[in-house]
């Protein structure tokens, strides 16, 4: 058996691996009730184009992954690799595979010149001494969600105050 951890990207075949890694990343956050994506998803996800996800193995073993979106940033007029996950198993944190995963995300982003952009809990002080290791900046923003639940009583005609001219 091999020390060796090797980083790839995910394909199709590898959807029920995805689900798995994504289901222990919110499980871990608390936000397990969040994931409706299922490995039939990740299937059709993972062959998108604007899509990546690298995969970090041992021996065929997963131990985390990366997954990004490319998308365009309006202010900038150019796409930017948007970071949505960093997750590396428990068992081998601080064996240097985020640094790998981290480092093969910027091999993707580095062919067309791409920023990474992402977002850290101010509560996850350990991921933020790691991205500032790795020689990130970090700013201080509140991030907004909106979900449906929440905006569509506001959409009904008898509260749709956007359709009443000003």
């Amino acid at each position: 058996m091999t020390d060796t951890v090797t980083i790839r990207p995910a394909g199709p075949t590898d959807a029920a691996t995805v689900d798995t890694l994504v289901r222990e990343i919110a499980a871990h956050e608390g936000d397990a009730a969040h994931v409706t994506v299922t490995a039939n998803g990740w299937r059709t996800l993972l062959g998108r184009d604007d899509v990546t996800v690298l995969l970090a193995e041992r021996a065929g073993e997963p131990l985390g992954y990366v997954s990004a979106l490319r998308r365009l940033h309006l202010w900038s007029g150019r796409d930017i690799l948007a970071l949505d996950d960093l997750w590396v198993r428990a068992s081998v944190r601080d064996a240097g595979v985020g640094r790998a995963l981290m480092l093969a995300l910027a091999r993707t982003a580095a062919d067309d010149g791409l920023i990474i952009r992402w977002e850290v809990k101010p509560e996850n002080a350990g991921a933020q001494r790691f991205y500032r290791r790795l020689g990130a900046g970090l700013f201080t923003k509140v991030i907004a969600g909106w979900r449906p639940e929440s905006y569509l009583p506001l959409l009904s005609p008898e509260t749709d105050e956007a359709a009443t001219p000003a």
